[in-house]
């Protein structure tokens, strides 16, 4: 519910705080008196666009914030955890709006977009306005009317789950088939390249593996030669490394007693002694290992050949890679025997979703076809209960393919004047005639609808008397589950509210700005009774307002 609105510097309202009850609202005032401003002021925050021409005083910017209250609604608690907004008990909407037309929205204090807002709006607010379309010509909301009297949701539900899942096979089925036809076009091409990658028989790191070899082997004359010559150095030349270094050491040996750090030098001169005999036989040991092998080049050559013209086909880099696309090759090939039989599966899958979707369709369709007169009997009653006797409405429902709601198309058409040539009410209903109709409908379903906070802005144009009462009534009785605020100029009407707010202007340093106050009971009593009789209200409306106020 929409707890409280605060308005500053838009239009002619320079600043106003409104508390509303969470049940029925009434806002009266004289024709002119800026009603429908404050409508106005509440659009912005529901995301309808906006510039400066809205700003009362150019030199500040126009503020306008909502508080709800949204503790029940899993839809508002939905669209908050979507967009990582905090969840909490009060939702404060804001829209300011600078000199420069530049606007900025704002949800729980978080920057928000337009878009952001009215998806946020629908969850909160059904505002029904003069000349609006309203979503009672919308075949989605027409639809939920009658499942929602039908008490259709659970097998709607079932509908839902088994349609997706058909939905789902269908798809799977139509990719399957043209993996197929792609397949068969390929296959040829796919088969060479896996017999051209599998008759190469190359293994892991092969190709790596050998291009050190060869470079080993392409050196192997100059690595012999330094492996000779290092051997030769350290042990076999006419002064042997070896030979100086352990002279060194039995040199140093013999003073070792008189200076306590030569024990230490001679120990580490004899461990280089017998490093560099180590690494003496080891580099005899790798050089009768090495040698030139002209027949293992030639070997080495020719398999590289092969194995980079693979790679440069196939834009690769490593062995590794050709072997993931001989793999893949495998697979697609596999896929190629396998997929009639997935083909066959996923018919058979398909076939059974779509009789389980289109079971529970048809127990949809009887259902809906079974509420269709009794909703028609129930508002062509109301509607002729708020001044219309001569409208009716008819519900159309035809037999369509399978969508997402089922196997119905559902259109509510309408007659103002019994002409008997029924229309689409989107095309034939004006703007007062939709919004009681809307008023009516949503009467009948607001137990079965989770509806949210409902805004009537003079709906009662074209009414009074016993008409308007109906109105009131219809009215009181939404109120009783939901708050409803409603704009009117009919006592009947207002003698039904929980809350009596009473618009006026007032001139302030010769400006006329707008204001609005929460009426007491009397005046209250006094309000309504001059909406019967005039500014000077008689005894007789007085008397007439207190039965109001009291009935």
């Amino acid at each position: 519910m929409l707890k409280k609105l605060h308005i500053q510097n838009y239009a002619i309202i320079d600043e106003i705080d409104i508390q509303f009850s969470e049940s029925l609202n009434i806002i009266t005032g004289e024709t002119g008196a800026g009603k429908s401003i404050l409508i106005g002021a509440l659009s912005l925050i529901l995301g309808e666009r906006a510039d400066s021409s809205v700003l009362l005083k150019n030199d500040k910017k126009c503020f306008i914030e909502g508080s709800f209250l949204v503790t029940e609604k899993e839809a508002v608690k939905a669209f908050l955890s979507t967009h990582d907004l905090d969840i909490e008990e009060e939702l404060t909407i804001r829209r300011e709006i600078a000199a420069n037309g530049k606007s900025r929205a704002f949800i729980n204090d978080t920057p928000a977009t337009l878009a952001q807002l009215k998806e946020l709006a629908s969850c909160l607010v059904d505002l029904h306005q003069q000349f609006d379309t309203l979503e009672i010509g919308d075949t989605l909301f027409q639809r939920e009317v009658i499942d929602a009297l039908a008490g259709n949701q659970p097998l709607l539900q079932t509908y839902v789950d088994a349609y997706k899942q058909w939905m789902a096979a269908s798809k799977d089925l139509q990719l399957l088939e043209l993996q197929k036809s792609s397949f068969n076009k390929e296959l040829d091409y796919f088969q060479f390249q896996y017999d051209e990658l599998e008759e190469t028989g190359l293994k892991a790191n092969e190709l790596e593996e050998l291009d050190t070899e060869l470079q080993l082997l392409s050196n192997s004359e100059g690595i012999k030669t330094a492996l000779v010559k290092t051997y030769f150095d350290i042990t076999g030349s006419e002064l042997p490394i070896t030979s100086s270094v352990k002279q060194l050491a039995n040199q140093l040996n013999g003073y070792s007693a008189f200076h306590t750090s030569l024990p230490l030098l001679v120990e580490r001169l004899q461990s280089v002694h017998i490093e560099l005999q180590d690494i003496a036989n080891e580099a005899e040991q790798i050089s009768e290992t090495i040698g030139f092998d002209e027949k293992r080049v030639d070997e080495i050559n020719a398999r590289l050949s092969i194995g980079y013209k693979l790679l440069k086909k196939h834009g690769v880099l490593t062995t590794g890679e050709l072997l993931k696309i001989k793999d893949g090759l495998e697979k697609k090939l596999q896929a190629v025997l396998d997929i009639d039989g997935a083909i066959a599966a996923k018919e058979k899958e398909a076939a059974a979703l779509f009789k389980q979707a289109n079971a529970a369709a048809a127990g949809l369709a009887t259902k809906r076809k079974k509420q269709a007169s009794p909703l028609e009997k129930d508002v062509n009653t109301l509607l002729a209960q708020i001044g219309m006797p001569n409208a009716r409405l008819k519900v159309d429902i035809k037999e369509v393919p399978l969508n997402q709601f089922g196997s119905n198309e559902i259109e509510f058409l309408f007659d103002a004047n019994k002409s008997n040539r029924f229309e689409p009410i989107r095309k034939v209903a004006s703007g007062g005639e939709l919004s009681r109709l809307m008023l009516c409908i949503k009467s009948l379903v607001a137990k079965s609808i989770d509806l949210p906070t409902m805004i009537f802005d003079e709906i009662d144009t074209g009414i009074s008397g016993e008409a308007a009462k109906q109105v009131g009534i219809i009215m009181k009785s939404l109120a009783a589950n939901r708050q409803i605020i409603c704009i009117t100029h009919q006592p009947q009407i207002a003698g039904k509210a929980n809350a009596h707010y009473f618009v006026y202007k007032e001139n302030k340093g010769n400006t006329i700005k707008t204001n609005i106050r929460l009426l007491t009971d009397q005046e209250r009593i006094n309000a309504i009774a001059q909406m019967l009789s005039g500014e000077k209200p008689t005894a007789a409306a007085l008397e007439n307002a207190r039965e109001m106020v009291r009935g």
